[in-house]
């Protein structure tokens, strides 16, 4: 055993910029955490939770009534996986203290759970967050930052013909038994712009090869984008996120039929909307290389399933359903 040096990193906005701040830490490892391993096998949670909003439409309960359900969902998904990340969407900061404080009261001492991210508003506390939501014992944080998805990326604001403030939150982690680091990206896309969904993966992309590409100190083993993509198969952020010159493939179309589980339909409404139900809502994974026929990539996606919203009491947890990947990174020579 031994003492490992670690940090934190807390993030402000002033002056339109996004600033940094390391934290240093001791945190007291076993050896045998430290010794590289082949493989890291993890499950990504991605779940649009729907903002507490004050005007509730109709068959939505408010917050107060939906989020011990939310809770039981993310608590019961994540109790035996250690290597897990929650990616949320839509959620506000009082939505955040409930989640945050029912996941560490529901973890052991040595398993509490922290977060990256900021309100899309101003950078710091008003407006949703697109959290990334990890356990530190297991994860060690390098770095953060959260990126506006408008021409403007350095600070709040929206461009094209996006109705709103959109954002993506993006973490580099480190595996603390194996030493892999991992870039982990959550987002929501804009429900209204087209144009603004096409620019914004384009910028999302360009974040992820400029991690791969040497602008991050450390090798980036895996990459995982989650989100509210407000897109579905044949529109332009699916298509711009997973086309041939992109490096990240959906994590659906790799896992075999017989390991799905659950629904197709991710977005459902509370059952009274006009709009029809979609696929809306994906974990893609990557380094992929497309140059051949057959892709050929890192991870073996051994599960998917898109989980149930709402159960005998009728209560729907959210207008979306949680998607959950369980997944094998291979040794990253590719």
């Amino acid at each position: 055993m031994g003492w490992l040096a670690g940090s934190s990193i807390c993030a402000s906005v002033g002056q339109g910029k996004t600033s940094h701040h390391q934290l240093f830490t001791l945190t007291w490892i076993p050896a045998l955490e430290m010794k590289a391993q082949a493989s890291l096998s993890l499950r990504i949670l991605t779940h649009n939770i729907r903002y507490a909003t004050s005007q509730p439409f109709r068959g939505e309960k408010p917050w107060a009534e939906r989020k011990q359900l939310l809770l039981n969902e993310l608590v019961y998904n994540t109790r035996h996986i250690d290597e897990s990340f929650i990616c949320l969407q839509e959620v506000l900061h009082v939505q955040l203290e409930d989640i945050l404080g029912g996941l560490t009261q529901a973890a052991k001492a040595e398993e509490q759970w922290a977060y990256i991210g900021v309100g899309r508003d101003d950078g710091e506390k008003q407006g949703e967050y697109s959290p990334i939501i990890y356990q530190p014992v297991t994860w060690q944080l390098h770095h953060w930052e959260t990126v506006w998805l408008s021409e403007t990326p350095e600070k709040p604001s929206k461009s094209w013909d996006a109705a709103s403030t959109r954002i993506v939150t993006i973490g580099v982690f480190r595996h603390r038994a194996t030493g892999k680091f991992l870039l982990v990206l959550n987002t929501h896309l804009d429900d209204q712009g087209p144009r603004s969904r096409y620019e914004a993966a384009r910028i999302i992309l360009g974040k992820i090869n400029g991690y791969l590409d040497g602008s991050y100190d450390e090798t980036i083993s895996g990459v995982v984008l989650a989100g509210d993509f407000n897109s579905q198969e044949t529109q332009e952020a699916y298509q711009t996120l997973t086309a041939k010159e992109s490096i990240l493939v959906d994590s659906q179309k790799i896992t075999k039929a017989t390991e799905h589980y659950g629904n197709e339909i991710t977005w459902t409404g509370f059952g009274y909307e006009d709009e029809p139900k979609s696929r809306i809502d994906y974990i893609l994974l990557g380094p992929v290389d497309k140059s051949s026929d057959e892709p050929h990539h890192r991870w073996n996606s051994i599960g998917y399933a898109v989980l149930a919203s709402r159960f005998d009491d009728g209560v729907w947890n959210s207008d979306h359903r949680a998607v959950v990947v369980d997944a094998d990174l291979a040794d990253p020579s590719i």
